[in-house]
């Protein structure tokens, strides 16, 4: 059975979080396995361009990324009626500014991924609502799986007070890195800040969650 986690922020970067959930964590990194090679990057760059010629080829870019960028909103928004709105905008707003598009070494879903996230900031701050992360028990199941070492059982009560202690911009990064395998560099040009402030703050991230779990071990 599937449940759903949710992670709820007042829409302000910085901000502290207010969470409900019962997991199971303790620490460890790994490297996302999900990567495209720059052969492919620049393959998906010449169909960009085509697109910009033929705005049909946009088609292509549509199928390739529509998944990922409905799942990626839907994950700040829990709503699918308004997910779908903005996924459609995002994918719109992409082609109407494909002649802008500037190749960055990065795959083309990072643009479509920042466009996406603009959109999900400009709808929380025309609804004054509070933003969410939301994704599956088993999403998040893997995401400890892969990434964290199991020790044992952590209470509701502790999850919700460790979650306190972190901020939006740390469960961002963590999302991206984690959930949605991105690259340092993809990061980086989704948030628009450099690759080394990318890592920092991915790495501080981390470091938070790990000084939060030694310290209940105390």
């Amino acid at each position: 059975m599937f449940q759903k986690i949710s992670i709820i922020f007042p829409f302000c970067y910085f901000y502290c979080v207010e969470v409900i959930m019962r997991i199971t964590i303790d620490y460890k990194i790994i490297e996302p396995s999900r990567h495209i090679s720059q052969e492919e990057i620049l393959k998906e760059f010449k169909t960009v361009q085509h697109a910009v010629k033929d705005p049909a080829q946009f088609q292509i870019l549509y199928d390739r990324y529509f998944t990922a960028i409905f799942n990626y909103i839907f994950r700040k928004i829990d709503d699918e009626d308004i997910t779908a709105d903005l996924t459609s905008q995002t994918f719109l707003k992409a082609l109407k500014n494909l002649k802008k598009y500037k190749y960055k070494g990065v795959p083309f879903s990072a643009w479509l991924y920042r466009i996406a996230s603009n959109e999900v900031n400009r709808h929380y701050r025309l609804t004054n609502k509070k933003l969410v992360f939301s994704f599956e028990e088993k999403e998040f199941e893997n995401l400890i799986e892969q990434n964290i070492e199991v020790e044992e059982e952590i209470d509701i009560d502790y999850i919700i007070q460790l979650m306190h202690n972190m901020c939006e911009s740390d469960i961002e990064v963590i999302e991206l890195r984690f959930l949605e395998s991105k690259s340092f560099a993809e990061i980086a040009f989704i948030l628009e800040i450099t690759e080394a402030n990318a890592k920092m703050r991915t790495y501080r991230a981390i470091e938070k969650l790990r000084k939060l779990l030694k310290r209940r071990e105390r």
